[in-house]
């Protein structure tokens, strides 16, 4: 069930909406949280019923050993073993559902003859996988301290937030579902969040998927090996680049405005990204909330910038490897990560060496013309077709598209596209609107 479906914003999304806010008025409030935990669970259970076994159980599971990870009387050994034996559950299972298939193909690829198995990969799994290992080292360190069950499996299947983030902390959402707001304060809190959801609505149904309009028939083309014109690859570089952007930002936009209907203020989780002026800050505006996550529970783990220039550029490398992989079964995912880790190392280096800063204007192009790059294989199905479509971009085919050409036949979505480019690098942003 989709944010932008009209069976969620015309069914699920009201009525749940309505029954929460009927029950918070005339019933305790453990029965509106179980009101939205079992509309949580019918949301999952939209896309295969089954699952909701799944969550359910690694909820059980993951709670029962945040419970006791959370005693101050308990071993500090056996603490470390609990502990490691539970993020290691959760990456198996993790690893099971989205990998196993990479992982006999890649088998396969070097000479092997095995069946690859066909697993379908529950919704979210890399979501509330993350979560779970965050409030797994929260206890560990006794930073979470609000256990109580409901709430926890309200936290990790909470709707709004289930599907693609942001990756909240149960230490910021525990307290808001213990109480609820006062009535001024949560009038207030709904009025931003419908705000916030249309234009998270506008952002993915005008914007996002035009855009994808636009670059995926350049990609099959790329795909099947078509001699692509250079303007033609750029148009769906650039067109692919717009529409991840505004996909992500409007399901964020759109997370964080459900959420505020229910009384609930989820982290801000992109922050005008394509303005960035290198590849650091980049990283602090594009799915802010993933790179916290990365930063305090790989990075920093690893050594962080603790040990030295070289060892921090090997943790920044091993950081982004994984993110890259953490998005998807691909090797081509891990190639993006490795190019932004690559850009992160180049982007240290040269705060280090120099003193020299590009005009804005120029920091900002330089900056988007790297992350448009790696974009492309990010989109890219395999390897051919990222080199058909870099190789088409850095001008092997010529520039120029023939009359009849896919270009041409797409001029009708360049109007968007200018405009999306334009409020990209222009317009404030919902955060700086609301």
């Amino acid at each position: 069930m989709l944010f932008s479906s009209w069976v969620f914003i015309a069914a699920f999304l009201p009525v749940t909406f309505a029954v929460f806010h009927m029950l918070e008025r005339r019933a305790p409030r453990v029965v509106a949280l179980l009101w939205l935990t079992a509309a949580s669970m019918f949301f999952y259970g939209w896309f295969k019923p089954v699952y909701v076994i799944l969550i359910l159980g690694s909820a059980c599971l993951n709670f029962a050993a945040g419970a006791f990870l959370a005693q101050k009387n308990k071993p500090m050994a056996l603490r470390r073993t609990v502990l490691a034996g539970s993020i290691g559950a959760n990456l198996g299972a993790l690893g099971y559902y989205k990998y196993a298939g990479l992982f006999f193909q890649t088998l396969n690829a070097a000479g092997a003859n095995l069946t690859i198995p066909d697993i379908v990969l529950p919704l979210a799994i890399s979501f509330f996988t993350f979560q779970n290992i965050a409030f797994l080292v929260d206890t560990y360190k006794r930073a979470a301290k609000e256990l109580d069950f409901l709430q926890y499996l309200l936290f990790i299947t909470f709707f709004p937030q289930l599907i693609a983030g942001p990756i909240v902390h149960h230490a910021e959402m525990a307290p808001q579902l213990a109480k609820k707001r006062p009535a001024k304060t949560a009038q207030r809190l709904r009025a931003m969040g419908l705000t916030a959801f249309i234009i998270g609505l506008f952002k993915k149904v005008v914007i996002a998927d035009h855009m994808g309009d636009v670059a995926d028939p350049v990609f099959a083309a790329a795909a099947t090996g078509a001699p692509l014109a250079g303007m033609e690859s750029w148009t769906g570089a650039i067109a692919y680049t717009l529409q991840i952007y505004f996909d992500f930002s409007g399901y964020s936009d759109m997370a964080i405005g459900i959420a505020a209907l229910f009384g609930v203020k989820l982290p801000l989780n992109f922050f005008a990204p394509y303005k960035a002026r290198d590849m650091i800050d980049f990283w602090r505006r594009w799915h802010i909330t993933l790179s916290r996550f990365l930063r305090d529970y790989l990075y920093i783990p690893l050594g962080g910038n603790r040990k030295g220039k070289t060892r921090r550029h090997i943790n920044l490398m091993l950081t982004m490897l994984l993110g890259g992989l953490w998005h998807g079964a691909s090797w081509t995912f891990v190639v993006w990560g490795g190019l932004h880790g690559l850009y992160l190392i180049i982007a240290h280096a040269w705060k280090n060496v120099s003193t020299c800063r590009l005009p804005a204007p120029l920091a900002v192009a330089t900056t988007f013309l790297c992350v448009l790059v790696a974009w492309v294989f990010f989109r890219a199905e395999n390897f051919e077709t990222a080199h058909n479509m870099l190789a088409s971009m850095a001008g092997a085919n010529g520039f120029s598209a023939d009359t009849g050409s896919r270009l041409l036949r797409l001029n009708e979505k360049w109007l968007v596209m200018v405009l999306a480019l334009a409020g990209t690098f222009f317009m404030p942003t919902t955060h700086e609107i609301m």
